[in-house]
């Protein structure tokens, strides 16, 4: 028994050696037993012994343990000189007189158990009795405890006391707020509440939790999310049409069940639709039957229920069809529209090209539509119907060529030099294709005026024609000459004269 004894002590140090924080519904516990045989049984000569009891416990609820104690040691029993060892197994209902976390918790117990004794058997046995569980940690408790054992075996009556400790298993199951939910299962950790709620509160005690009631400070039911329902029809009054009048249509009335209720159906007894506020439309063509004039004929709303004629069978009404005789859309009140963007081809400009802007795209989002557009595919300015600017590099070139180009003296004939600079206008022309060139040959006023207006038609139609032989289109050229009618400095000196002695070379758009 010293040996037993031994082992205990250290077990019950290693308990509270290594309680920390955590706790459950499970625990294990050890104690040593003071065992007597002989009072109970009126047997002076029999001493006290010593066990060791190993349990393992279940908390069933706060105030109710499933236990399970082993014991070995020795007995003084009658009839045996030695001491005899016995070993048992019991189940035990315990009862706590106070809630778990409680610092001292008293407690009564009973329950059966079997007891073998070495070389003599068993004998079964009824243990009873009162203990108390003293907390020294989070953990660990002191548990002091003394049973009377009935044994259904003559003179095998015992006491045992027992003195050990009880260490709970798992996490500490911590309530902040006191309000019977431990906080793992508590659904508003942050708030004291009701236990019966799972630890929220329930501000009107209307039976729903604050965080689900709709109307948290007005008393309602849990069929309606905690809101009043006056009228009882399981529609709260928040939600509720006719709050006062018992229904089904939104908490309202539907005397005629045609799912309209009865404040907005103008016949509530008689079945209808919701197309005629409720009232009967034998036609089926949306007009009430007390205002059809042909109720049993379908009809138009606009001709008081009676049909209309639809000359061209595109569904528009000849009086609401802008083209009667032509089949078109309700967009456009009934007239064709071939792109489908919604613009009559009447009043499209551009009829086959859906867009938004009378009916026209703008293909390049420069602001002009395609139908003003002279360059649709290249954004451009609206100063310039839709095209790019021309680049200071090509007006540079422009304006070069007007003093560049030269001629023979008193003649139409280009001058070699001349050759480059109208290349460089055929790029420029093959690079902006649509643009057009307006060339306009001009002199000084040497000479008879008629003559210089024949020298500066013919010197301007010479670099039409290089250009021509370049591959630009005849089309977008044009040629004239002015002669001396448009001079652009003095002629009287001869600085002025050469630069009146020039050819104008002005791209533009059609």
């Amino acid at each position: 028994m010293r040996k037993s004894t031994i082992t205990l002590l250290l077990c019950c140090v290693l308990f509270a050696a290594y309680s920390q924080e955590n706790q459950s519904r499970h625990s294990i516990g050890a104690k040593l037993l003071f065992i007597d045989y002989g009072r109970v049984n009126s047997i002076d000569s029999l001493n006290i012994t010593n066990g060791l009891e190993l349990l393992y416990s279940y908390r069933i609820g706060n105030y109710i343990n499933l236990t399970v104690p082993l014991k070995v040691g020795v007995a003084n029993v009658v009839g045996d000189i030695n001491n005899r060892n016995i070993t048992s197994i019991d189940g035990i209902l315990r009862a706590n007189f106070l809630k778990p976390d409680s610092k001292i918790i008293p407690y009564a117990f009973g329950g059966a158990g079997i007891v073998a004794e070495k070389s003599a058997g068993s004998n079964v046995q009824i243990p009873g009795g009162l203990g108390l569980d003293l907390k020294l940690g989070s953990n660990t408790y002191l548990n002091l405890q003394g049973e009377y054992r009935y044994s259904m075996e003559e003179n095998r009556n015992n006491l045992q006391f027992g003195a050990g400790f009880i260490y709970r298993l798992g996490k500490i199951q911590q309530d902040t707020y006191k309000d019977g939910v431990i906080d793992t299962a508590d659904e508003c950790p942050d708030v004291p509440g009701l236990k019966a709620l799972k630890g929220c509160p329930d501000a009107d005690g209307d039976g729903v939790a604050d965080k689900d009631d709709q109307c948290p400070d007005e008393k309602g039911k849990i069929e309606t999310n905690g809101c009043p329902d006056t009228d009882g029809d399981g529609f709260a009054n928040n939600k509720d049409d006719c709050p006062t009048i018992p229904g089904t249509l939104k908490g309202c009335p539907d005397s005629d069940n045609d799912g309209i209720a009865d404040k907005d159906d103008q016949c509530p007894d008689e079945a209808g639709s919701a197309a005629t506020r409720g009232c009967p439309d034998r036609d089926g063509d949306s007009v009430a039957d007390r205002f059809d004039n042909c109720p049993d004929e379908a009809g138009s709303p606009a001709n008081n229920g009676c049909p209309v004629q639809d000359t061209d069978g595109d569904g528009i009404p000849d009086v609401s069809d802008k083209c009667p005789t032509e089949a078109g859309t309700t967009a456009t009140m009934g007239c064709p529209d071939r792109d489908g963007d919604g613009v009559a081809d009447k009043d499209d400009r551009c009829p086959d090209a859906a867009g938004p802007y009378a009916g026209c795209p703008d293909t390049d989002g420069d602001g002009v539509i395609d139908a003003d557009d002279a360059c649709p595919n290249e954004a451009g300015l609206a100063s310039n119907r839709g095209c790019p600017e021309l680049k200071e590099e090509v007006k540079e070139v422009l304006e070069f060529a007007m003093r560049a180009v030269q001629f023979e003296t008193g003649r139409a004939t280009l001058k070699a030099e001349s050759y480059s600079v109208l290349d460089q206008i055929v790029n420029i022309m093959k690079q902006y294709p649509v643009y057009s060139l307006r060339i306009s040959g001009h002199t000084d006023n040497v000479g008879a005026d008629s003559n210089n207006q024949i020298l500066s038609e013919q010197r301007a139609k010479s670099c039409y024609e290089y250009l021509a032989a370049s591959g630009i289109s005849a089309e977008r050229m044009s040629y004239a000459g002015f002669g001396e009618s448009r001079p652009i400095s003095d002629n009287n000196t001869a600085e002025g004269k050469r630069l009146n002695r020039r050819t104008e070379f002005e791209l533009y758009i059609k």
